[in-house]
């Protein structure tokens, strides 16, 4: 059953739908575009930057995995600071560092230096949904976030999209350098569009500065402390953690050394993958909130296509004879269920909490990310290389423990309780 309009929901349609969307929407999506891009170019440019540094997989996954580490770390401060000053001036601030990370990025010569920049743009990007997703709460009836966090959702997956063939194409023009000093100033201009465009909404019940540290610390443990969290999010934690990892740099050399495609097929099946993330999750998002004025709960769908991707993912690791393009694409698509989890969880509290129900799904998603992303590239180095690859048994292998944290999350939601 939805839940029943409050006078808050009828206040919230009083400001029109296109003023909300011009205002609110669309800026916050033009940083979770970026948010994506940066998560999921390493993909694109690994070959490059392994020529360029000489990294093993190890390495090349611990690089990458900087940026959920940093961006993990920060979720626990970030929910709090969302709740106490807005969503408007916490991520224009955020995204201003994101930048300085992009521009170390490009000028650095070693990796240190890279792993330096890439720790700031994931700490510079780390509010980019977080706090869309308390804006949606501030800005959106209750009963209409699975949808709205769907599409906004998709606005990412495009910048997924935009990291697959159009930067292929961008490196017939440039390195991976001038990709990032390019993001580096496309950065700062979001930032001020977020900073000058956004308008700040005084929510009903909001805490606002006068909150005391100590009793939004108390919020957020509430949160960690709940049975509604400790049900729901591993199972969240896990689908995203993993597909995240892959998405984002091990989709590419799987692509490779697994199936035997060329350069440029990798980054055509990665665009496939990225377009069907973002069609998940407009489209889940629209099935959810389409069953749910029927009375099937939205973590029934989230749940089911959580399930459809633990199958895909078995169908890669067993080798079954389905195209790596039908494989990843369903994967990608119904991975995007997991993304109900946040409206399912935000729903389940008060609206002033919003910021830190959102950052303690991402602090598990961001702290798991990082670990698997570099497990991964550990599991694949035990393997000797194979030819400018790595060995696909490794590959398997590396999948298969993946999956494996899947399913056990999935027993953990739907086990019996009293």
């Amino acid at each position: 059953m939805t839940s029943p309009v409050t006078a808050r929901d009828v206040a919230i349609r009083d400001v029109g739908v296109p003023q909300r969307i011009l205002t609110v929407f669309l800026p916050f999506a033009l940083g979770y575009f970026l948010s994506y891009l940066y998560r999921t170019v390493n993909a694109v440019i690994a070959d490059e930057l392994t020529a360029t540094l000489g990294l093993t997989a190890a390495g090349l996954g611990l690089l990458t995995s900087a940026y959920f580490i940093a961006f993990g770390l920060f979720q626990a401060p970030l929910g709090i600071l969302l709740d106490r000053y807005g969503p408007r001036r916490v991520e224009a601030a955020l995204l201003l560092v994101a930048a300085a990370g992009a521009a170390i990025f490009a000028a650095g010569e070693s990796i240190a230096v890279l792993a330096v920049g890439r720790t700031l743009i994931g700490l510079g990007v780390s509010a980019c949904l977080m706090a869309a997703l308390t804006a949606n709460v501030a800005w959106w009836p209750a009963d209409r976030l699975p949808l709205v966090n769907g599409l906004f959702m998709a606005c990412g997956g495009l910048g997924a999209v935009f990291a697959t063939t159009p930067v292929q194409a961008l490196l017939t023009l440039t390195d991976w350098r001038g990709v990032f000093l390019g993001l580096a100033v496309a950065t700062v201009a979001v930032a001020a569009v977020i900073l000058l465009v956004v308008p700040d909404r005084p929510r009903p019940g909001a805490p606002g500065p006068a909150a005391s540290w100590g009793a939004l610390l108390r919020g957020t443990a509430a949160v960690f402390a709940s049975p509604a969290f400790r049900r729901y999010a591993p199972l969240t934690v896990a689908v995203q953690a993993g597909f995240m990892s892959y998405i984002s740099l091990w989709a590419g050399p799987w692509l490779r050394d697994v199936e035997g495609l060329d350069r440029a097929a990798v980054a055509t099946h990665l665009q496939y993958a990225a377009m069907a993330m973002a069609a998940g999750f407009a489209g889940i998002g629209v099935i959810a909130d389409t069953l749910a004025r029927r009375g099937v709960p939205p973590i029934v769908v989230a749940t089911t296509g959580m399930t459809v991707a633990m199958a895909m993912q078995a169908v890669l690791v067993s080798g079954l004879p389905v195209p790596p393009a039908v494989a990843w694409t369903l994967y990608a698509f119904s991975t995007a269920g997991s993304m109900i989890v946040y409206a399912v969880l935000a729903r389940s509290f008060a609206p002033d909490m919003a910021g830190r129900v959102n950052t303690a799904v991402n602090l598990l998603v961001f702290a798991a990310a990082f670990t698997l992303q570099a497990g991964i590239g550990a599991v694949i180095a035990w393997f000797p290389p194979v030819g400018d690859g790595f060995a696909p048994q490794g590959h398997r292998m590396a999948l298969a423990g993946v999956l494996a944290l899947q399913l056990a999350a999935l027993a953990w939601q739907v086990r019996p309780r009293r």
